[in-house]
């Protein structure tokens, strides 16, 4: 083989070839998963949890506020003060009333640049904001690299990033595979030509990482070939972040237990809709997704799994002159899971304060009462029972949050 042919071929090995770590056992059930689900863009959390006791509330967003639960179009009910955009009654609000929902108001980063990106960047690295910044490595990555040194010797510590290009906070030391699900192709080198390229590398230092990458690609394309099986029989129908979910949790269910991606679409500055319109139908696509990846991961292994979703900043608690909203700081975190706490599941929890204009931070946006490395980290620190030096190590100088999420 010709130089020119060997690097073509080398080039199309897939990115999941960054996994360093077996695929030949699957997970037991029982193993703890977590699932970050980022939201680019920054989403409006008050159309999501809308603080219904408010009145400032109506009086900032005579457009697009969420009208009030009893009255047309309106919020779902959760307790006395807060309640839910109706787009997810169906779908995420049988969860939270199931005590396997929970939502963390006034969260986010301490970040202030108000920059998609630079917000972005922070909370992937999950550094302290103060001093010199590594971009070698996110908070993703020293989870797992814990994880993998834990005395206790977890089996098997297996993290995916389900996007197309490595996310920074899954970037570090640890071997991460990465694999986008939106438009699963087939292969681009078929059974024969892989085992070729395959024992090109035998006998090299690359021989394990080749042979795994290509494991991880017959186990994608697997999976995808179940779903479309299922696609005449019921199947819940496959579109947008739908899909993406289905997809997700049958790789999770079986061989994945730190996973990641990221869904865009979020920066609502024009026309962002109420009860209905451009925001509505994004939050409908995404609960619908989140409710069906808990129903594919399967009851015994749900009840192990956490999923967090968060996104880089909140929006403006004022709509703007073109019915939208413009970027924030304070948002609301949402965590799902079968095995939430009694004191979490079903509950808006963390700190919080009333909605009034006196409470608005720099009078434009919701103060950051519950930080992310710290609710996290507390997170982190009860499902895996880490000690507050692992922690550290995950989110160095910070301390875990005492939110009992797990």
């Amino acid at each position: 083989m010709q130089r020119r042919q060997f690097l073509r071929l080398s080039a199309t090995l897939p990115l999941a070839c960054q996994l360093g770590r077996g695929l030949a056992a699957p997970l037991q059930n029982s193993s703890p998963r977590f699932l970050l689900v980022f939201l680019r863009g920054a989403y409006d959390c008050n159309s999501l949890l809308v603080p219904t006791h408010s009145d400032f509330y109506y009086q900032a967003r005579p457009n697009i506020a969420i009208a009030r639960p009893g009255e047309a179009n309106g919020a779902l009910p959760l307790d006395t003060n807060w309640g839910l955009h109706p787009a997810l009654q169906t779908s995420l609000l049988p969860l939270y009333e199931q005590g396997q929902l929970c939502f963390v108001p006034f969260a986010g980063s301490n970040d202030l640049s108000r920059s998609h990106f630079e917000t972005q960047d922070s909370i992937e690295l999950g550094q302290a904001l103060e001093g010199s910044k590594s971009f070698q490595g996110g908070f993703m990555n020293r989870l797992a690299q814990v994880l993998q040194q834990d005395s206790r010797g977890l089996s098997r510590v297996a993290p995916m990033a389900f996007t197309a290009q490595l996310p920074l906070c899954m970037r570090g030391n640890a071997q991460v595979a990465n694999m986008a699900l939106a438009s699963v192709r087939k292969a681009a080198v078929d059974s024969d030509r892989s085992k070729i390229i395959a024992s090109m590398y035998q006998g090299t230092a690359l021989d394990a990482a080749v042979r795994e990458g290509f494991s991880v690609q017959t186990a994608v394309q697997r999976s995808v070939q179940e779903e479309m099986d299922k696609a005449g029989r019921d199947a819940i129908s496959a579109k947008g972040f739908g899909l993406v979910a289905q997809r997700m949790a049958h790789l999770m269910r079986e061989q994945f237990d730190l996973g990641f991606v990221d869904v865009g679409g979020w920066d609502t500055h024009v026309n962002q809709g109420g009860a209905s319109g451009n925001l509505a139908n994004r939050l409908s696509d995404l609960s619908n997704g989140l409710a069906t990846f808990a129903e594919a991961m399967g009851e015994d292994t749900w009840r192990h799994t956490v999923v967090a979703v968060i996104s880089e900043f909140g929006r403006t608690f004022r709509e703007n002159g073109n019915k939208g909203t413009d970027h924030g700081h304070g948002t609301a975190y949402w965590f799902l899971g079968g095995g939430l706490s009694a004191q979490a599941g079903g509950k808006i929890v963390g700190e919080q304060i009333e909605v009034n204009e006196k409470a608005l931070f720099q009078n434009r946006d919701y103060p950051v009462l519950n930080e992310y490395r710290s609710v996290l980290g507390g997170l982190f620190s009860r499902m895996y029972g880490l000690s507050s030096q692992q922690v550290q190590q995950i989110f160095p100088a910070s301390s875990a949050g005492k939110l009992h999420l797990v």
